[in-house]
């Protein structure tokens, strides 16, 4: 699912007060990583994750890889902070413009 520059700007705009639900540390994208931002999409459509690995490459890397593993599209990246979205199949909680 690719969103448009339209979708993503009002995804950004409802995630600025959020707070990363999801941390990131030295061990780097773990199982339990993957499962928990899998809940946190499944609960709340929209998550912020803070990634404190390394390098500015090992964090771009390690949220792709999340974004790939967790089926869910990568909104916005600023600093450590990345943006995940992934819409409900059933009672979607975000209403996106098209």
């Amino acid at each position: 699912m690719a969103l448009s520059e339209k979708q993503k700007k009002h995804l950004r705009r409802l995630a600025h007060p959020l707070s990363p639900i999801v941390m990131l540390g030295n061990a780097g994208l773990t199982d339990g990583v993957v499962a928990e931002l899998d809940r946190a999409l499944t609960d709340h459509e929209l998550v912020k994750v803070s990634a404190r690995v390394g390098e500015r490459d090992a964090r771009n890397e390690a949220l792709t890889a999340l974004s790939g593993r967790t089926g869910a599209e990568i909104v916005q990246r600023v600093g450590n902070v990345g943006v995940f979205y992934r819409r409900r199949s059933s009672l979607p909680k975000i209403l996106i413009p098209d």
